[in-house]
């Protein structure tokens, strides 16, 4: 298959020029290695360092995918299943409740039918929201006494679900509380259960929940827009030493790193899956319900989300699954996702190859990054 990036790194250069961002890394890989790698602009608006292979990013729900496969790891060692009740490894998962509505600031609240599991933490079904995909969460989340999860509080992520375990689709913490389930599961914190269990096997050694002193230099700046269009960096930082460890979004990395984690992948699962589950990762668990979509209930942290509206997209247990070709180059059956911030990947089992895209803007879905994303994926296809 012929590469070409050209009207990619024109589109990018573009879109360092006028400011639309402020830089980006990309990087393609198939089964064997790294087959393209390409940076622009800056880490920061404003500052002399640049973008480059080095640069630390916050990946934010790129995060969800590796804390899947760990959960899955686990199915594989017999210490979790799929399908049972998760109440009685976490009784915080007990008794749970279903939000109906908020009315003069007080919320509706009834018990929830059925239990969660494993399943549908994973694949978005349980029921668990963002205060930025549901409307009424984000009301709840307004009322006096709701906590929140990004505080990194066990309390705060005791949250109603919006509607009863399996029956409906909704971005949310469910993997921040499959984070938790791995906990209770192991007895190891999380960030020590990844550090030996994916990112040493992979030689991921530029991913964590936290900044190194080496890292720290390295990392690029989240960016907003100001009122007049114009790039700001904006001060960002994880709480350090969180009760809960995100696992729906707490890991910084790089794209180089990140390409190891698809090259599993896209592989045979190597020392982290086996190839039956590896295999497994293309079929979509979430029922009827479309999936990989969100309609946000807050501007400044999302756009509107839908890349494939006429396509009935699935998720399955690491990552969203499209089932028809994209018309970019992706195969039936290939898996992607991204990160708050405007970091994207994929990975194409049958074509034997992924994609990363990482900047640091919000909100999420920025029309100009994900032209870019498409324009990265049509040059990896040989489609440019």
């Amino acid at each position: 298959m012929f590469k070409s990036f050209k009207t990619f790194e024109a589109a990018l250069q573009r879109a360092v020029a006028e400011g639309k961002i402020a830089g980006a890394v990309a990087l393609v890989t198939d089964r064997d290695g790294v087959t393209y790698e390409h940076a622009a602009g800056l880490r920061a608006v404003g500052q002399p360092a640049a973008m480059d292979g080095a640069t630390v990013f916050w990946i934010a729900s790129m995060t969800k995918a590796v804390v899947s496969v760990a959960a899955l790891q686990l199915v594989e060692r017999g210490k979790l299943t799929l399908d049972g009740d998760l109440g009685e490894l976490c009784p915080d998962l007990k008794d749970l409740q279903v939000l109906e509505g908020v009315a003069e600031g007080k919320p509706r609240l009834r018990p929830a039918k059925g239990f969660v599991t494993l399943r549908q933490l994973l694949s978005h079904t349980s029921g668990f929201a963002y205060t930025f995909t549901h409307p009424e969460f984000l009301a709840f989340s307004q009322t006096e006494g709701a906590l929140d999860p990004n505080s990194g509080s066990r309390a705060a992520h005791r949250q109603p679900l919006m509607f009863d375990p399996g029956q409906g689709w909704i971005y949310g913490i469910g993997i921040d509380w499959a984070g938790i389930v791995i906990e209770a599961a192991r007895g190891q914190r999380l960030d020590a259960y990844l550090a030996e269990n994916i990112f040493a096997p992979l030689a991921m050694f530029d991913t964590g929940f936290a900044l190194s002193e080496g890292q720290a230099p390295r990392k690029a700046s989240v960016h907003v827009r100001g009122p007049d269009g114009a790039l700001i960096a904006i001060p960002f930082g994880l709480p350090a030493d969180p009760e809960v460890l995100s696992g729906g979004g707490g890991l910084y990395s790089t794209a180089a790193d990140y390409g190891k984690f698809l090259r599993m992948l896209l592989g045979d699962g190597g020392p982290v899956l086996s190839a039956r589950t590896l295999r497994s990762l293309s079929e979509s668990h979430s029922g009827p319900h479309k999936a990989g979509y969100i309609k946000s209930a807050m501007a400044t942290m999302s756009n509107d989300f839908d890349l494939y509206p006429h396509m009935a997209t699935g998720h399955g247990l690491a990552t969203m699954i499209t089932p028809e070709p994209t018309g970019d180059g992706r195969g039936a059956g290939s898996l992607a996702w991204a990160g708050l911030a405007n970091t994207y990947y994929w990975a194409d089992p049958e074509a034997g190859q992924g994609g990363v895209l990482m900047t640091q803007l919000l909100p999420f879905a920025d029309p100009e990054v994900l032209s870019l994303l498409r324009a990265l994926e049509r040059g990896a296809y040989g489609l440019d």
